[in-house]
């Protein structure tokens, strides 16, 4: 059936139960809207106003059907691909719902724990879903071998949410081999420094999708905007399941700006930023006895383990912050939340009020 031990496990998705649906924007929804926001991967302060300004003018051209090949044109420019390699989608959980009905798959593997809508897409096109599912103790990092070897599907992040793991390229294209799809989430690439371990410009890996959001570091969760990057067959049985006119004129815009030599400068600023304020917070979490750091840490947010975590998250909320619970991944528990990255300021704040709030657990 597959590897097992600390390498990994191999587990039918029904043998145990996780809500695959939640995500943190229920965290912050109606009246937790005024909570300090943890739980939610979106960069703080977007999206700038430049393209907020691009944007909005797009709105004059509302009354034309949207025109998407100057925005693919510019999302394959961006990675050296042709145009035919790339389709554009309303956020990159589209294109999970594209792969998971497309896709004549026999055999499917989630790598977990990871983003789970690739999962919940796969089961709501009736596939039966087998999980690889990472061990703490190597650091929920991924031998190749753990994937069975007749997986005809893998899925997996990089860097993986909610672990904040950046697996290395070289391992992931072990998992490559005629007659297997291999689907890399890179939602959260933008938010490395230099997009080290990024597959999104190689042509030469056999069956590779990668899937991108812009959602993250521009603060377009709002919009729906993402993309495939593909070879040009899994493209077309992409788009052929596809509705018609997917992304909106105004998100094409926004696609097409972010592009940009001026937004790519941008975004590896603020990259650099996200790796320096991560630091910060885990240097500051480190000063909790109780609480567990998972690292190295490569995204925008920070996975910990710590006694109690279901109450304590429910006191953080009282003492005004919001945080993601981690028992809705499958590998993970009630011990485990997933902190978003923040500047040092609500840092400190949050710290402070974590601390008082494992405190008050311990009485």
């Amino acid at each position: 059936m597959g590897s097992s031990g600390s390498a990994g496990s191999v587990r039918s998705a029904g043998s145990a139960g996780f809500d695959l649906r939640h995500h943190g924007d229920a965290e912050v929804r109606g009246a937790d809207a005024a909570l300090t926001d943890l739980a939610v991967n979106v960069r703080a302060g977007t999206p700038p106003e430049w393209l907020k300004a691009r944007i909005a003018a797009s709105l004059d051209g509302l009354a034309a059907y949207p025109d998407g090949r100057a925005a693919r044109e510019a999302v394959a420019a961006r990675h050296g691909l042709p145009a035919g390699r790339v389709l554009l989608t309303a956020g990159a959980a589209e294109a999970f719902v594209l792969l998971a009905r497309a896709l004549p798959t026999r055999r499917p593997v989630v790598v977990h724990p990871q983003f789970t809508e690739p999962e919940s897409a796969l089961r709501d096109a009736g596939h039966t879903v087998e999980r690889v599912v990472l061990d703490e103790r190597d650091g929920f990092r991924l031998t190749p071998g753990a994937v069975p070897e007749d997986a005809d599907l893998v899925v997996i992040g990089n860097p993986t949410n909610p672990t904040s793991v950046l697996h290395p390229a070289d391992t992931l294209t072990e998992l490559a081999r005629p007659g297997r799809t291999l689907v890399v989430d890179e939602a959260f690439m933008d938010a490395v420094p230099g997009e080290r371990e990024s597959l999104a410009g190689r042509t030469d890996v056999p069956g590779l999708v990668v899937l991108r959001s812009l959602t993250k570091t521009w603060g377009l969760a709002g919009l729906r905007i993402g993309y495939v990057l593909a070879e040009p067959d899994t493209v077309t049985a992409l788009e052929r399941v596809q509705p018609l006119w997917p992304v909106s004129s105004p998100a094409l815009v926004a696609a097409e700006a972010c592009c940009t030599p001026s937004a790519l400068a941008e975004a590896a600023y603020a990259a650099d930023r996200m790796a320096a304020d991560r630091a910060h917070l885990a240097d500051r979490l480190a000063e909790l006895a109780e609480v567990r750091v998972c690292g190295p840490a490569a995204g925008s947010f920070l996975l910990i383990r710590l006694p109690g975590a279901a109450a304590i998250r429910t006191r953080l909320r009282e003492l005004g912050f919001a945080v993601r619970r981690g028992d809705t991944f499958p590998g993970l528990g009630p011990d485990w939340l997933r902190l978003a990255v923040r500047d040092p300021a609500t840092t400190d704040r949050f710290v402070i009020a974590l601390a008082k709030a494992v405190a008050e657990s311990a009485d």
